[in-house]
């Protein structure tokens, strides 16, 4: 049997004008075929070959600069993206907001569990997923631009309840990046962070006669590789290209505690959070920690809700919950910021299609995740901020199915100057951009919907706090030092719902102090027993 392994350039030359190439990686250089991507960059600029791409990713892939998503972001290289998240390409984010490409986004799940779809032969995937959402073909279609034409998904009627199909496709190449090849073709990730969808995307391109192309760090001997090591068989890949200077991500080269190789005691240290000045954030993050309890299953978005993980960790009570998150890792200690989507000692990795099934399940008790901007029947947008394409990722698939959902975020954007560390909060400038708005900009989460799904949905900003009722947005909290009717009430583009009696936040929240050294105790944290 010939050998499957080829270079780079080799490999670009494989992907012909019009196809649809399915990519895996997260932002950071999570599980990203950067040697791949560049090889086609690099073709496309020397010889204009290949053109008129179609690209579907499930979650963000870049740097914000040059790599991930920014190598295809090229007019005439790329003419239709589907993308779950767009932020760390902020050059296709301008192809699309100027028409030079038909702008797309899909949740993150459902493009990972669609994959599997496809791969199967399935006729797409049915799912409640998306409903009364941008997603939703009443209401957009999950188009992001006036080039976008298409419906990806279409409304069906099963035993009565509404459900949405989300049409399937031919995948002609899957880019899939892992560890080590053996000489047979055989794949591994054993030295991987995660596992994200690698398997479903190669599944969909053979299921559709498409090739798939596998970047490794190493090359192995036949038989190298035990029969559980293998995680894509050879009979899957078409072509394999090493890259030796293949790293965990963008700015770590190798580290063990990533891809979860270490045992015994040194598996369960944990990482210290590393210091971050008090502010606002600090105090958002201890008001949502109050609705943590013993057991929970739990899922972290990104922005504030970061500042809830680093909480939990600080304050030691790692194993007091089941922290996870949706590229597939459970436990452990979790990176933030351009790392989010790693973690330092996870307890598992599972691939990403099973971590949304399980979401779509209803497997996650709370889920903190963030907002661009809520409206007055508690619709949420973080899919479209300031005319641009920014997509779900996983938000979508998470907010519709955990019981409750806690948004956090700062009230307000651009120009606040706010004062605290001394049990209280003021307000010194309001901002410039307002987050509580009458109606958001495209809605990537349904209030109306969560009403009829009986969620419970709680919005924690630092200077007052918000919950859902079948009337809309009732505000029921104000921090401390803060003025209801001139810092909150006025600054707000609706009215709220004013609780009977709207209490105060603790003062604690808004004390300068320690949490590692249980300066303010565990009062309101996590609670005993299950909610």
């Amino acid at each position: 049997m010939r050998s499957k392994f080829i270079d780079a350039d080799a490999a670009a030359a494989l992907i012909e004008d019009g196809a649809t190439v399915a990519l895996m990686g997260g932002g950071g250089g999570l599980m990203e075929a950067t040697c791949l991507f560049q090889a086609i960059e690099r073709r496309f600029h020397e010889v204009r070959d290949p053109r008129a791409l179609t690209v579907v990713h499930a979650l963000g892939i870049g740097d914000r600069k040059s790599l991930g998503m920014n190598c295809f972001a090229h007019e005439e290289l790329v003419r239709k993206v589907v993308g779950g998240h767009w932020v760390w390409s902020p050059r296709m984010q301008q192809l699309a907001a100027a028409e030079k490409i038909e702008a797309y986004i899909l949740p993150g799940g459902v493009s990972s569990q669609l994959f599997r779809e496809i791969g199967a032969g399935r006729p797409g995937l049915f799912t409640h997923i998306g409903l009364g959402t941008v997603c939703d073909p009443r209401h957009g279609g999950g188009r992001m631009n006036a080039s976008a034409k298409e419906d990806l998904a279409e409304v069906v009627e099963i035993d009565g309840r509404e459900y949405l199909r989300y049409k399937p496709y031919r995948v002609d190449v899957a880019l899939v990046r892992a560890s080590v090849a053996d000489e047979d073709g055989n794949i591994g990730f054993e030295h991987e962070a995660a596992n994200l969808d690698a398997q479903a995307i190669a599944l969909a391109a053979r299921a559709g006669g498409g090739k798939v192309i596998v970047q490794v760090k190493e090359r192995l001997a036949r038989g190298a590789l035990k029969a559980r090591e293998v995680r894509i068989p050879a009979a899957w890949v078409d072509a394999i290209v090493v890259d030796a200077q293949q790293r965990s991500s963008y700015a770590i080269a190798f580290d063990p505690r990533l891809s979860g190789e270490l045992t015994g005691a040194e598996r369960f240290k944990v990482d210290a959070p590393g210091d971050e000045p008090f502010g606002e954030r600090q105090a958002v993050a201890r008001r949502a920690a109050c609705e943590l309890f013993e057991g929970a299953i739990v899922n972290y978005g990104v922005g504030v809700p970061d500042a809830v993980a680093r909480l939990v960790a600080a304050r030691g009570e790692l194993d007091r919950i089941y922290q996870t998150i949706e590229h597939g890792t459970y436990g452990g200690s979790l990176l933030d910021g351009e790392l989010f989507g790693y973690a330092h000692n996870a307890s598992a990795i599972l691939d990403a299609p099973t971590q949304f099934d399980f979401y779509s399940g209803g497997g996650l008790d709370i889920a903190f995740l963030g907002f661009g901007e809520f409206d007055a029947t508690g619709n949420v947008n973080v899919s479209r901020l300031g005319g641009l394409a920014v997509g779900p990722g996983g938000f979508i698939d998470i907010a519709q199915n955990a019981r409750k959902v806690v948004f956090c975020g700062t009230f307000a954007a651009k120009g606040v100057r706010l004062e605290t560390g001394d049990g209280s909060l003021r307000v010194l400038q309001q901002g410039q951009v307002r987050k509580l708005v009458r109606q958001v900009e495209q809605v990537t989460f349904s209030g109306p919907q969560a009403l009829e799904r009986g969620q419970e949905i709680l919005y924690l900003t630092e200077r007052a706090s918000f919950r859902l009722r079948a009337q809309g947005l009732e505000l029921f909290e104000v921090a401390p030092g803060i003025d209801l009717q001139r810092d909150v009430l006025e600054e707000m583009d609706f009215a709220p719902r004013l609780a009977e009696a709207i209490v105060t936040m603790p003062k604690a929240h808004f004390e300068r102090s320690d949490d590692r050294t249980g300066a303010l105790g565990n009062r309101g944290a996590i609670a005993e027993g299950r909610a």
